[in-house]
């Protein structure tokens, strides 16, 4: 495996940024012969001579360039990391988030928004179900998990659970799909796009087996951009929170059906305690709820 001493790579950023072997001993308090034998092992290491001797002066090779750039970002990712465990860091890492597959975009935006307005703080989104998003909360590998399900009881991880949405569940398609007297005459008649949420389609069953109807499901989608999509198309009319066609029902291209579904979509941010959150969280949480 190819090993770097990084007290030679020290050294020599030292005597880079000296430009002298002598000023530069005086400052690491080392003897100048033991410095030049630590820049000798690095260049050994290398395989490249790092300065040119111009007088009294040392002047950096293009080998030496390239090295001190790399070292300077090196030694910078050093004192970053010293930051970041020390809280006081003003880098920026990426908010790490997961979002259920099945979760509006529309709603992610909206959780996003304040970050991306103000902070510009660099973000790195992740979409599947719940149970290998939680799995990569636990390993660290996300900061925060948006979904419509509360974690199963019993894990051993001590999840925090937000709610910090919930939002009727509507008929929404064309206004001329929408031309209906009765929500039963509706959903009988008109062709459906339903999301395969659990929550929200066992309910939708539950009402249609009520209303002793067999509705006429033209489209089963994981995926809520593409039930939007599907909607846009007028291939039917989606059961779905409002959020999701929040666009589409501003421009007048889709509407919302005047019947109520007495159904719910519950939106969380599920997080585990940390010892150092994302600095961003914090202000994504701090609403009402």
């Amino acid at each position: 495996m190819d090993t770097l001493n990084y007290h030679h790579l020290r050294y020599f950023r030292e005597v880079a940024n000296e430009g002298h072997l002598g000023h530069a001993a005086a400052r690491l308090n080392v003897s100048q012969s033991a410095l030049s034998i630590q820049i000798r092992q690095l260049e050994d290491r290398l395989g490249h001579d790092l300065f040119d001797r111009v007088g009294r002066k040392l002047v950096l090779t293009e080998a030496g360039r390239i090295a001190l750039d790399h070292s300077e970002r090196i030694f910078g990712a050093g004192s970053e990391l010293l930051a970041a465990l020390r809280q006081s860091s003003t880098a920026r890492p990426p908010l790490r988030v997961g979002a259920l597959s099945t979760l509006s975009r529309n709603f992610q935006m909206q959780f996003l928004r304040p970050i991306l307005a103000s902070e510009g703080t660099p973000i790195t989104l992740k979409s599947g179900n719940t149970h290998v998003l939680l799995k990569e909360l636990e390993s660290l590998g996300l900061d925060v998990v948006l979904t419509t399900e509360l974690p199963p009881s019993g894990t051993k991880s001590h999840f925090a659970a937000q709610r910090i949405d919930e939002q009727m569940v509507g008929v929404h398609g064309p206004p001329a799909r929408l031309n209906h007297p009765t929500l039963k005459t509706l959903l009988r008649s008109e062709p459906l796009i339903l999301p395969t949420d659990s929550a929200v389609r066992t309910r939708f069953e539950n009402l249609v087996t009520k209303m002793e109807i067999t509705p006429h499901i033209i489209a089963d989608v994981d995926d809520m951009a593409m039930v939007r999509l599907l909607a846009r198309e007028g291939v039917g009319v989606a059961i779905a929170p409002a959020v999701v066609f929040a666009d589409e029902i501003a421009s007048g291209l889709l509407a919302t059906a005047p019947f109520t579904l007495d159904i719910s979509e519950p939106f969380y941010a599920v997080t585990l305690p940390r010892s150092f959150p994302h600095p961003a969280l914090a202000r994504l949480l701090r609403r009402e709820t």
